[in-house]
């Protein structure tokens, strides 16, 4: 089965290859770094991240750039009132988003670029929109103006019609000729930010920073663009504008858009207020990997409701599949091979596989691998599993975890490693064997103290930790 995403643009299922039928050319569109993210913002970069992971797992290589978004009026506001540089404003919300990404065991993408870092490109590719004669200037910022760009709505589907000008469609706090037209270039403000420049003194709208970043690393042509469904309109919408505008090239060839993580009918957003970050539930005692197994446990393109029982779900699930790979590594079985379950475990990659071929249904992917893992530990309680069905077992297992990556739990400061574990339990079995239960008894007291628990098995010991 070949692999199909949904396109905005198109609105279609469409097979995907990318254009040299190597290497995936990737836009990602991060973080404002102007407060912490939450996991609404998390949802998105972990689609994201099961994206990259899938496409390399496909034999793609990747070319994945993703913008850090340093400066914009939320930005300016903040820092102002902080007494702080943009600069030394946003790095410490910057190294908070790698800290979370890393937690979360996001990938880092190929190139992560600043959006501060080019200004010059952008000033550039302003300077070439006026020469094509796209742009208008007013009160000294520059603006894009979208009734020269005749196929504009076409990614939103928007009619626009009937829109008047003076209707809002978006933020800017500028005056222009047209609802629809948006700053490329903001006049300088008293006490703002700004940079010096041939177009005058000012600073970059947020749409022209993507465009610029995208193609300056990737060509004039992606492969794919993806981001938040909210950012259909207005912004990648203007960056098309802008960036056919200045090349006469198709922008995208595939746009994907992760739908609203929602808290009961509402969607998760800083400006509602009902939102949780990564370190709260981190500080409730919820584990990164729980975070992230529900953050994937619903397709990208459906809106998934955060709760508590959910997170719940999520971690008794994750410790479902750890107590079958740990069964997988202590049991002893039978030689030779159960063929209705080396049958079942090639199903269950097959189905696992097509999946997420399918548009990245991780929800049906998950189920092929839970549907296996309960068969198996069936036949495991029946002595049916043999030592040939291992290889198979943890292969799916493998397979699953290289895109959800969530059965290694995550390690904390002062953590009795695997290996020392492994130790422990093997010091255990020698005085068990030697008859001093008592030094058995206080290895296994010792390793409850550490957060690890010890089950002897029929097939072995087996750990877990609490």
């Amino acid at each position: 089965m070949a692999l199909r995403f949904h396109n905005t643009l198109t609105q279609q299922i469409e097979e995907f290859q990318p254009a040299d039928g190597h290497t995936v050319r990737m836009y990602t569109c991060g973080p404002t770094v102007w407060n912490f993210v939450h996991i609404g913002n998390l949802r998105t970069f972990t689609f994201q991240d099961i994206l990259r992971r899938w496409l390399r797992a496909r034999g793609f290589a990747l070319d994945h750039v993703m913008n850090l978004t340093d400066v914009d009026d939320r930005i300016i506001r903040e820092a102002a009132a902080a007494g702080k540089t943009i600069y030394e404003y946003t790095e410490q919300y910057t190294q908070a988003f790698l800290d979370d990404a890393a937690a979360l065991r996001l990938e880092r993408p190929e190139r992560l670029v600043k959006a501060t870092d080019h200004i010059p490109e952008m000033v550039e590719a302003i300077r070439k929109l006026s020469a094509k004669g796209f742009t208008y200037e007013s009160e000294g910022s520059v603006y894009f103006r979208v009734s020269g760009f005749k196929d504009y709505g076409k990614l939103s589907h928007s009619d626009f019609g009937g829109m008047k000008a003076g209707a809002r469609v978006d933020t800017d706090k500028y005056d222009k000729t047209d609802a629809r037209d948006f700053a490329l270039w903001k006049a300088r403000k008293e006490g703002e930010h700004f940079w010096e420049a041939a177009i005058g003194a000012g600073r970059p709208g947020w749409h022209i920073e993507c465009s610029v970043m995208s193609m300056k690393y990737l060509g004039e042509t992606l492969d794919i663009h993806a981001g938040g469904v909210d950012l259909t309109f207005p912004h990648h919408e203007n960056e098309i504008a802008q960036s056919e505008a200045l090349t006469g090239k198709r922008f995208a060839r595939f746009w994907l858009h992760s739908e609203h993580l929602m808290l009961g009918e509402q969607v998760m957003s800083k400006s509602l207020g009902n939102f949780y970050t990564l370190r709260d539930l981190l500080g409730m005692g919820y584990t990164p990997e729980a975070i992230r197994y529900l953050l994937a446990s619903v397709p990208y393109r459906k809106q998934l409701n955060f709760t508590f029982d959910g997170l719940h779900a999520a971690a008794t699930a994750i410790e479902r599949l750890r107590n079958f790979d740990l069964r997988l590594a202590g049991g002893k079985f039978p030689d030779g091979a159960h063929d209705g379950l080396a049958a079942r475990a090639a199903g269950a990659l097959r189905k696992f596989e097509e999946s997420l071929d399918d548009d990245l249904n991780t929800a049906e992917a998950l189920g092929a691998v839970f549907e296996y893992v309960r068969d198996a530990n069936t036949a495991m309680d029946a002595g049916e599993f043999r030592a040939a069905n291992t290889a198979q077992a943890r292969g799916l297992l493998a397979r699953f975890d290289a895109v959800f990556d969530v059965l290694k739990p995550a390690a904390k400061a002062g953590d009795i490693t695997g290996p020392e574990i492994e130790d422990l339990i093997a010091a255990r079995t020698a005085a068990r064997k030697a008859r001093d239960f008592k030094r058995a008894d206080e290895i296994r007291m010792e390793l409850a103290d550490r957060g690890v628990i010890l089950e002897d098995t029929r097939d072995g010991v087996r750990w877990k930790r609490k």
